[in-house]
């Protein structure tokens, strides 16, 4: 991951700038006189919706979305007991 020093006031006049370094996935300390006190750094993609990361994955060109007639042919959910599919994933992490 790159990462870029910058001074506490020039975060602040430019922050839109480092906040698009940091969407590009590099990391920005802060530093006040030359010494780091804090850094931006990108959300793990963990933290991030479903949705979002979805449409990220779309973004990157590793996914397509569906849409028209591919989308007719998605079978519809298995309906399942309450809290069952908690208690599989449960058993396959301990696994």
């Amino acid at each position: 991951m790159r990462r870029t020093r910058v001074g506490i006031r020039e975060a602040k006049v430019h922050l839109s700038r480092y906040l698009k370094l940091v969407q590009k996935g590099e990391e920005v300390v802060i530093t006040d006189h030359g010494r780091p006190v804090g850094k931006i750094v990108p959300i793990g993609c963990r933290d991030l919706p479903l949705t979002e990361r979805i449409d990220r994955l779309v973004e990157r060109g590793i996914m397509e979305p569906l849409s028209g007639e591919r989308m007719a042919h998605i079978p519809p959910p298995i309906p399942v007991p309450r809290g069952a599919a908690q208690a599989i994933l449960q058993e396959d992490r301990d696994a």
